[in-house]
């Protein structure tokens, strides 16, 4: 018997509606069949009738994927029990839509399938076979970014990364070329804050990370004032005074404390709707002052230390934005702080609210956000309740709302830092401040090192508070271990106040020396009602 004989073609290659070639077809597969009679059975490979809505190659995300349909034309394909379909060589079942025929594809998973179609051709003698091969990719691409190491803020920022080798990536917009191995490189004009890099597959899967271009946080050293201190000729006028004779460079100027009272006449609605707006000074006649006078402005926030929202919240019956106690009451602080001080760092409408008051600090020309209470409040964990919290933990939540604000700041090029207290660098769960996680998402740490806040005995110091250089120098020393490898700078607090023992100016600069002995020159100065010794302080040296 003579063997049977296929005749094939590649599926992309047939025309349907060329008559004069199908007719030569047509011709071919009787003329074969013919020669064959009597001697053996004859059988012709006709071109199939296509797969519609599915072709030969495609890569498809999670989104195609789930939204792919497949059909074949009826009248090219013949009787839905006349086609046989195989998906990976599982029976497909076959349905008939009018004029077509679906082909019921199952829920299509990660990686490459074959779609298989075979059927009974139109032409004598003849029969088709289809085959359609494609891949489902729902996995973003990899993209990694260096944080660009920028020596000086006057030239262009060289920035490098590396992406999946079948991504295509664009840098604000501009596709930049890949390497063999997937790494990529490109520089960006001075004075830009930050740059968006995007890596798209062939499936359409993005990735997207920016960038900051500033580098490291310059050197401050400021020292803290408050919204009503602000509006008191005599402080403000003694805090500008070191300004101005080179001693400071920088002023911390409240936004929103202790109270909950937001500084100025904010325009955020929230803050106006609960009063926290209260307008005891102009941000940006404050804000030009500083700067006419050589100096930088730092907006502090008090995040979660909210006793005006959470009282406004708790009223309103809206009590998942309180942090609670098991039993569904109002925690009370610890104990100090009172009740309805704290409000809930896991729910979505407090967060919004710090994260669109320092959105609007940045647009109104502050130059740095530093978050203050960006933690938990003191107490044991199993006596406060986190709605919506989930199954993060509160270190995880805390650093997730630092990370949101950061990215949120970061198209206006403003710092942001986060106040932390001493014992975070060792003891992380008992406010909920993660440091190594925390120096991923800021640009600065600023750690509350005060001499008179340790226990005796810390890092072996008998008595920190009469021992200001020994406690500093090696409470920093754990800061400056955790940023290792990082770009984010440690600007501690320092304290000029007097809390148990006397503090003048030979105290004060101890703590300075103290920083600067693990390679940190910049500070915060802290005194409650902006007094300040100034001949603790030395002239910024000119660069």
């Amino acid at each position: 018997m003579m063997a049977t004989t296929h005749i094939s073609r590649s599926p992309s290659s047939y025309r349907p509606h060329r008559p004069a070639r199908r007719r030569a077809l047509i011709a071919t597969a009787v003329a074969l069949a013919l020669a064959g009679a009597g001697v053996g059975a004859w059988t012709f490979l006709a071109p199939g009738p296509g797969v519609q809505g599915l072709s030969d190659g495609a890569v498809l995300d999670g989104r195609k994927a789930a939204q792919v349909s497949a059909y074949l034309d009826a009248g090219e394909a013949g009787s839905k029990d006349k086609v046989r379909a195989t998906l990976d060589g599982t029976v497909v079942p076959i349905t008939a839509e009018g004029a077509r025929l679906k082909l019921g594809l199952p829920r299509l998973t990660e990686g490459k399938h074959t779609l298989v179609v075979e059927g009974e051709s139109s032409l004598p003698f003849a029969s088709y076979r289809e085959v359609v091969g494609f891949t489902v990719d729902t996995t973003a691409p990899d993209l990694t970014v260096a944080d660009p190491e920028i020596k000086n803020a006057n030239d262009p920022v060289t920035v490098t990364g590396k992406a999946s080798t079948d991504a295509k990536v664009s840098v604000d917009g501009k596709e930049v070329p890949l390497d063999k191995g997937g790494a990529f490189k490109i520089t960006v004009p001075k004075g830009t804050p930050s740059v968006n890099i995007t890596a798209v597959d062939r499936a359409g899967n993005l990735t997207a990370k920016a960038v900051s271009t500033r580098g490291r946080r310059p050197m401050i050293r400021a020292a803290h004032i408050t919204a009503i201190g602000w509006g008191d000729k005599t402080l403000r006028t003694n805090v500008m005074a070191l300004v101005r004779s080179g001693k400071l460079n920088a002023v911390e100027l409240d936004i929103k404390d202790e109270d909950g009272e937001v500084g100025y006449a904010s325009q955020v609605a929230l803050a106006r709707q609960i009063g926290a707006a209260k307008g005891y000074y102009d941000a940006r006649k404050a804000i030009a002052e500083i700067h006419a006078a050589g100096a930088q402005v730092i907006g502090r926030i008090v995040a979660f230390r909210d006793p005006k929202l959470a009282t406004a919240a708790w009223k309103a019956g809206k009590r998942d934005q309180v942090v609670q106690t098991p039993d569904g009451g109002a925690y009370a602080g610890g104990g100090h702080y009172g009740n309805l001080a704290f409000t809930n760092f896991a729910d979505p409408t407090v967060r919004k609210y710090n994260q669109d008051l320092a959105v609007e600090a940045a647009q109104l020309g502050f130059d740095d956000v530093l978050y203050d209470y960006v933690r938990r409040p003191d107490g044991p964990l199993s006596k406060m309740r986190f709605p919506g919290i989930g199954s993060a933990t509160p270190e995880q939540a805390i650093t997730s709302f630092v990370g949101d604000t950061r990215i949120a700041m970061r198209p206006h090029g403003k710092y942001l830092g986060v106040s932390v207290f001493g014992i975070a660098a060792t003891r992380p769960k008992e406010i909920a401040q993660d440091i190594p996680a925390l120096v991923k998402v800021t640009d600065y740490i600023a750690p509350m090192v005060y001499p008179s806040h340790w226990g005796p005995g810390e890092y072996g110091v008998a008595n920190p508070d009469t021992a200001p250089y020994a406690i500093v120098q090696r409470s920093l020393a754990d800061f400056r271990r955790l940023a290792k490898g990082t770009q984010t700078e440690i600007v501690p607090w320092l304290q000029d106040f007097s809390m148990g023992s006397k503090y003048g100016p030979t105290q004060v600069a101890d703590q300075i020396k103290a920083a600067a002995a693990n390679k940190m020159n910049s500070f915060i100065l802290w005194n409650a009602g902006a007094r300040y010794q100034g001949a603790a302080l030395q002239q910024i040296a000119a660069h």
